[in-house]
């Protein structure tokens, strides 16, 4: 948990200014600084760190909420979470106090108008939490609530090391904000809930069976909400799944490798991670873990149709979490077992990213844009 002294790093100036910030969350038990601020070059898209914080242990996924607060889980047995003021953007101070998420080793966190919602690793669940205001009367945010809901996943892969039980991996709203979808790579499955934004609870409604053995991990939609796609950690591939938002079901369809065929067996072992799209869904992104590339995607008009098109090097070791600019031509990449971030100019017509720059995060596990 969270200590009642931080041990603060201040890194550059550390002084307060306009632009854009992106935010970093990196495993502490590996030598990661915790939760980093870092300005935004408007031009080149560079980060440059002006302060970190270990408050917070191994804040391996973050998330910003409009409302103005940074949160982040804390993958940890006990599992928790903690909520961030960005009232100065340069120094994100704590909110409250930390809450229980009602799970172990919380590994991804997405938020809701009202919520927020974990996936829990090691405990095979997900849950609810909703936001706290001020107590004191003000206006303003200041943390997150007790869960509202727990739900327990069931569910064993063929793999015996991998998926003897269930292991969320993701959780997040469909885009009509009526139901909650959960990844579970234990389970080979996708477990979609009923979702009541109101009281924050979690209704079982339908499960989508997976490839056996693939391990799904992620989910992104497509910007025109219908088809979904799935990454999976196990088996190196992206499916094509129909979402149907009316029924609250997920349909899998295609199947593509997010490896390059010519690699053959002479290719590391993989684990793909974080997948995202491009905002005219021309494009998607996929980080190859082992393969240490950036998976390029096609996708045509209606989304239903995705093929490989390249892989680029992803500027470091273990790339475990992407994140794409509001734009689309600029790519951002937490690079693991290297320790840094780096970012890429995309080509918005071809989608292919070009690396320009890295700056060194320790562990970095997740980095986002506010």
């Amino acid at each position: 948990m969270v200590s009642g002294t931080s041990d603060e790093n201040k890194v550059g100036d550390g002084a307060a200014s306009g632009g854009q910030r992106a935010y970093i969350g990196s495993f502490t038990s590996a030598g990661g600084w915790g939760v980093s601020a870092a300005t935004v070059e408007p031009d080149s898209g560079a980060l440059t760190i002006k302060y970190s914080t270990d408050l917070v242990e191994n804040p391996s996924y973050l998330a910003l909420h409009e409302h103005g607060v940074l949160y982040a889980v804390s993958e940890t047995p006990e599992g928790y979470a903690a909520a961030f003021s960005l009232i100065d953007p340069d120094r994100p101070s704590p909110l409250g106090v930390p809450a229980p998420v009602g799970g172990d080793d919380p590994t991804h966190i997405s938020l809701t108008p009202r919520h927020a919602l974990f996936a829990h690793y090691t405990s095979g669940s997900v849950s609810a939490l909703p936001f706290m205001k001020d107590p004191e009367g003000h206006d303003q945010w200041c943390g997150l609530a007790r869960p509202t809901a727990v739900q327990q996943h069931e569910g064993t892969g063929a793999d015996p090391e991998r998926q003897e039980g269930p292991h969320a991996h993701a959780v997040l709203a469909d885009p009509s904000g009526r139901w909650v979808l959960a990844v579970d790579l234990g389970a080979d499955a996708v477990f979609s809930y009923a979702w009541d934004e109101e009281q924050g609870t979690l209704r079982p409604h339908h499960t989508t069976r997976l490839t056996p053995g693939s391990g799904p991990r992620s989910l992104a939609f497509h910007p025109n909400g219908e088809w979904a796609y799935v990454t999976a950690e196990l088996d190196s591939t992206v499916t094509v799944c129909r979402w149907d938002a009316e029924t609250g079901t997920l349909t899998p369809g295609a199947t593509i490798s997010v490896l390059p065929a010519a690699d053959g067996d002479d290719r590391p072992r993989n684990y793909p991670s974080e997948l995202v799209i491009a905002p005219d869904g021309r494009h998607a992104w996929v980080a190859n873990r082992g393969h240490d590339t950036i998976a390029v995607l096609g996708l045509d008009e209606t989304g239903e149709r995705i093929e490989l098109q390249t892989t680029v090097a992803c500027g470091g070791r273990w790339p475990r979490h992407l994140t794409l600019s509001r734009a689309g031509d600029r790519l951002y990449v937490a690079n693991e077992y290297s320790g840094d971030v780096a970012w890429f100019d995309v080509d918005v017509q071809t989608g292919v990213p070009t690396w320009a720059g890295s700056v060194d995060a320790p562990a970095a596990s997740c980095v986002v844009l506010a």
